[in-house]
């Protein structure tokens, strides 16, 4: 336990320096100090994360692009499993790839998890953890977010939770409402990078669709029956971590998708469209997908394209 105690300082640390920034605002004991003291640990560890979330976008891309590799492996080391992922290995080592790499963000914040759960679970049974004192235990005790106190879980006792300056049913509903949003907002994410951020099936079995598939409904579904274990403060991170992550891909998924994939060819629209070439005729639709030249007009007579068209048949 006491190689944790570091990682302990450091996740109690970071939340006293912007629970002390907060302060002068809405005061020491206040939930909404407490809560955005959380929210900007979140801020800052996604900050630090953004390298590794870098990298995970480009494993899956670079194992998108060999995905057609992968399938002829596969086929032909259909009967020998040792053998297939020998070959699998040397193709991910040649191409400087690891499909573990989407894991990478995840896993670097399981251990940050785990000390904050130790933490604000220190704070429900009244004992300090890391570099927090009596006095703070006791000032996060009586802090709440919407009446909820931050160290309280859905399965706290009803006597517990009045204890911490709540009630079982603002507790409940709070709890409730949260898990719901993460398993939402979780769900919203990996659906809305299998419908705009990957590549269209060719009707050929999709290892990466596959997966996408499975997490579409396995992290919903651990975060509403893992939900009801975790303290009111630990489920305020891991939505706002879900949130982050959300718009965080809505963004490269909008301003730099995959090739192939449906948002990339909207934005090669878009660009084809702010260009002045209409992706619908011929010119365009060469431009856009084939990547030649559309013939170049004179300035000025972008708007009138097809009525030159018309002059020249006449």
């Amino acid at each position: 336990m006491g190689i944790l105690n570091p990682l302990y300082d450091a996740i109690s640390w970071v939340i006293l320096l912007f629970h002390s920034a907060f302060e002068p605002i809405f005061g020491a004991d206040s939930g909404i100090t407490w809560s955005l003291a959380i929210v900007f640990l979140v801020v800052l560890i996604r900050i630090i994360l953004i390298p590794l979330f870098v990298k995970q976008i480009k494993s899956q891309r670079a194992l998108t692009v060999l995905q057609p590799e992968m399938k002829a492996i596969q086929q032909k080391y259909k009967d020998d499993r040792q053998k297939q992922s020998e070959e699998m290995m040397k193709l991910y080592k040649k191409h400087g790839t690891n499909p573990l790499a989407s894991c990478f963000p995840l896993l670097a914040q399981a251990p940050i998890f785990f000390a904050l759960f130790t933490v604000l679970n220190g704070i429900a049974q009244d004992i300090p953890r890391g570099v927090l004192t009596q006095a703070d235990v006791d000032s996060a005790a009586n802090a709440g977010f919407f009446g909820a106190p931050i160290a309280a879980t859905f399965l706290m006792g009803g006597s517990d939770i009045e204890k911490l300056g709540g009630t079982p049913g603002t507790v409940k509903i709070i709890t409730l409402v949260m898990i719901l949003l993460m398993s939402a907002s979780t769900f919203i994410t990996q659906r809305q990078l299998m419908v705009k951020g990957m590549p269209k099936n060719d009707g050929q079995p999709n290892m990466m669709l596959q997966q996408q598939k499975i997490l579409l409904y396995l992290f919903p579904i651990i975060f509403a029956v893992t939900g009801i274990n975790f303290p009111v403060g630990v489920l305020l991170y891991w939505l706002t971590t879900n949130l982050w992550t959300m718009g965080q891909q809505f963004y490269v998924i909008k301003r730099n998708p995959t090739p192939g994939s449906p948002a990339y060819f909207e934005l090669e629209a878009k660009r084809a469209k702010k260009a002045g070439i209409n992706p619908e005729s011929d010119e365009g639709s060469t431009g856009a997908e084939g990547g030649s030249v559309a013939t170049e007009e004179p300035k000025g007579q972008r708007q009138q394209p097809k009525q030159k068209k018309k002059k020249k048949k006449r």
